[in-house]
């Protein structure tokens, strides 16, 4: 009888403003084999990543909306994130593929680029990789 193999597992957090894409994002992420967690904007993030830290129980990486509308976006809590955590493995995301961020997100302390809407061979790809260091 064959072994079955068990996905990686890992702790996300996911902050997006939008309820929806919070919802089937964190199933997406459990189908993946992820604990997942969520905020609806920066401030919120910035704090549970910092509860997780101080708990010993750190995010394996977190994803991040570029732009929260009357919030914190990705672009301030990646900053915040690197003053807690230099080696936060981050992940930008964006419905809006023009913004700089998202063509530099390298420069804004960012590992990978996600967008929206997600594709779950895409978000795989993306969280194997900055979670296995292949974009640092």
């Amino acid at each position: 009888m064959k072994e079955m193999t068990v996905p990686e597992t890992g702790k996300i957090l996911l902050m997006d403003d939008e309820e929806r894409i919070r919802t089937v994002t964190g199933q997406i992420l459990r189908m993946l084999g992820y604990e997942a967690e969520m905020a609806p904007n920066g401030q919120e993030a910035v704090e549970m990543y910092r509860q997780a830290m101080e708990a010993g129980a750190p995010f394996t990486a977190v994803i991040l909306d570029l732009t929260i509308p009357g919030g914190m976006g990705g672009k301030e809590a990646i900053k915040k994130l690197l003053e807690i955590d230099p080696n936060v493995k981050a992940i930008v995301s964006s419905g809006y593929s023009s913004d700089p961020t998202m063509s530099h997100f390298r420069e804004h302390g960012f590992s990978g680029i996600v967008a929206k809407p997600y594709r779950v061979a895409e978000l795989k790809k993306v969280l194997d990789d900055v979670i296995e260091g292949e974009n640092q």
